[in-house]
């Protein structure tokens, strides 16, 4: 019974155990029927050297050339507005009329008196020739007929004063009257700036005061126009620096023809140095940036139809125009991964592309 027993086992095994190898070597022979896949293609840059003009950077906010708050000398009711908000406007151009019936009237009664002073004067001037009248009767005829002129002319004065005019060319802002609305003195009326030429005023660390001088060329980027440069010159500095950030602050001077800029915007801008400074730059799609660090891939080995990558750190400056400038981590001519980083990995066989990565076939560097 019992050698019964160990003969069935010792066959179940058997069997077993030939099915598993059978199965065994049916899987590694499938193992190797499974295609290798080939390297992946990846397009290869140099690092180049290149000459890049030096600047310092600075953030301020446009102000115009001139702005004011166009208001009222004098109080009265609004007769008529001959402007639209938002209106661009000359010097002297006529703003509001502010009713002035019962001065012109006022102004007729003055004008009369005047008018009697000056009969009274020239008598008195035929009598004082004939020493019919004393030297102070004369006197006093004639400072009586010089106020009744001033008389007059205060009130033409305040008559001028209800009509408002633009004191400079420029645009104007929203309309805060209306027709019929009474206005006190220095009551506001309408913003008016004017934006051509515009300033941009902006601050920079004291230490740099030695490179900054009038007439330095300044270029200068807004949110609203992205990718759009504006140009303009240094036209003055403080003469103190400030106390509390030790920075000084300057006005650049720019030319707003086209009335794109506006007071107030926020400004990044860069003041052009005379001096170039050379640097190591790569294209932009060349670095992969992480939290841990900057990287690249350096193809160390091979030819075009293959070589070997290796990723390597980087420390990165500045980016200009889809180039990155390295500070460290690669020499000249080094080879690095332009496009296709995204399927590789550290020691990597690839085939190298014989064309350039997409954003560098137009020949830009």
């Amino acid at each position: 019974m019992i050698k019964r027993f160990v003969f069935v086992i010792f066959f179940s095994l058997l069997l077993f155990g030939g099915l598993f190898g059978w199965k065994f070597l049916q899987i590694k022979q499938a193992i190797k029927n499974i295609p290798v896949p080939p390297p992946p293609v990846v397009a290869v840059t140099t690092v180049g050297r290149s000459d890049w003009q030096s600047y310092l950077s600075g953030v301020g906010s446009l102000t115009p050339s001139a702005g004011v708050e166009v208001s009222s000398e004098v109080a009265g009711k609004i007769k008529k507005i001959f402007f639209e908000s938002g209106q661009s406007i000359k010097r002297g151009q006529l703003l509001i009329a502010l009713d002035d019936s019962a001065d012109a009237a006022e102004l007729r009664g003055l004008a009369a008196t005047e008018r009697l002073e000056q009969s009274k004067f020239a008598r008195s001037q035929r009598l004082i020739a004939r020493n019919f009248i004393s030297k102070s009767d004369y006197d006093l005829n004639k400072a009586t007929l010089d106020q009744a002129r001033a008389a007059v002319l205060a009130k033409k004065a305040v008559i001028e004063k209800k009509r408002i005019t633009a004191p400079f060319t420029g645009r104007l802002g929203i309309r805060k009257v209306n027709a019929g609305q009474f206005l006190a003195p220095g009551d506001a009326i309408v913003p008016l700036q004017q934006l051509q030429p515009i300033y941009a005023d902006f601050t920079l660390p004291e230490q740099e005061l030695a490179r900054l001088y009038v007439n330095q060329p300044v270029t200068l980027t807004v949110q609203a126009y992205p990718g759009r440069i504006f140009s303009g010159m240094i036209s003055a500095m403080n003469s103190g620096i400030d106390e509390a950030t030790r920075s000084v602050k300057i006005r650049a001077t720019l030319g707003n023809t086209e009335q794109l800029l506006h007071p107030g915007m926020f400004v990044e801008v860069q003041v052009l140095l005379k001096e170039n400074k050379p640097v190591l730059t790569v294209p932009d799609t060349a670095i992969s940036y992480n939290p841990y660090g900057n990287t690249v891939f350096v193809v160390e080995s091979g030819q075009a139809s293959g070589a070997i990558v290796r990723l390597k750190q980087v420390a990165v400056g500045e980016s200009r125009e889809g180039r990155v400038e390295i500070i460290q981590g690669l020499a000249e001519n080094d080879r690095v991964v332009s496009a296709g980083q995204v399927k590789l990995r550290n020691g990597m066989a690839v085939i190298l592309d014989r064309q350039p990565a997409p954003g560098e076939r137009d020949g830009a560097r």
